[in-house]
């Protein structure tokens, strides 16, 4: 899950790196056409960003490979499928992947786990490399108030979110010509099969691909 930073950080990346030591939620870029998002290092700092309830289940990032070894032993899955799941987060699609009842996963993981399944992606972009880097633990949904379409660049972001949330702006960095659209989502059941729970920025090729 780790490549060379960037060597030219992008507009708002030092800010946000303060912000979110300080708590905040920050809005980050993906590489087109994906949507952007939004983290920080606690849930409630994302959902009260968004305008929706605090405790609402947040989805973890697993973009560090320590945080991804302690999470695996508390997933119901056979251990063989693991590559798979690991793949996919790659392909940074999200997923929906099922927990063990009597798992003991990892304390800042737990808020990503709903109906039995953690709330999974993989943010970490290259041209943001240093942000995810320094933070191994994040929580991240959608940069977009609660009910609006997510933010497809960074002026839709800060608009969205207003001035006290720092936008990373990598608009530079994206392909205008490609429509963007939040990550696809894939729900894993317990006997590692997979489906498209929410159509996306990922071909559905990403998928089968990987699936046995």
């Amino acid at each position: 899950m780790v490549t060379m930073a960037e060597p030219h950080p992008l507009p708002g990346l030092d800010a946000a790196c303060r912000a979110l030591a300080r708590g905040q939620a920050v809005v980050v870029p993906n590489p087109s056409p994906m949507t952007y998002g939004l983290v920080a290092t606690d849930p409630a700092a994302v959902n009260a960003a968004k305008g929706r309830p605090v405790e609402q289940p947040v989805a973890v990032s697993l973009h560090d490979h320590a945080e991804w070894h302690r999470v695996t032993p508390g997933l119901d899955l056979p251990r063989e499928l693991l590559p798979r799941i690991l793949a996919l987060l790659d392909r940074r699609l999200s997923l929906l992947v099922p927990v063990r009842e009597d798992a003991s996963l990892p304390e800042w993981v737990r808020s990503g786990v709903h109906d039995g399944h953690l709330a999974m992606f993989n943010g970490r972009w290259g041209p943001s490399a240093p942000l995810w880097d320094r933070f191994p633990r994040l929580h991240g949904s959608s940069a977009n108030r609660s009910g609006q379409p997510p933010a497809a660049c960074a002026a839709d972001a800060a608009r969205m979110l207003g001035t006290d949330v720092p936008v990373i702006d990598g608009d530079a960095l994206r392909d205008p010509r490609r429509v963007p659209r939040a990550s696809s989502m894939v729900r894993v059941t317990r006997d590692g099969k997979m489906r498209l729970h929410r159509p996306g920025a990922q071909d559905v090729a990403s998928i089968v691909d990987v699936s046995p």
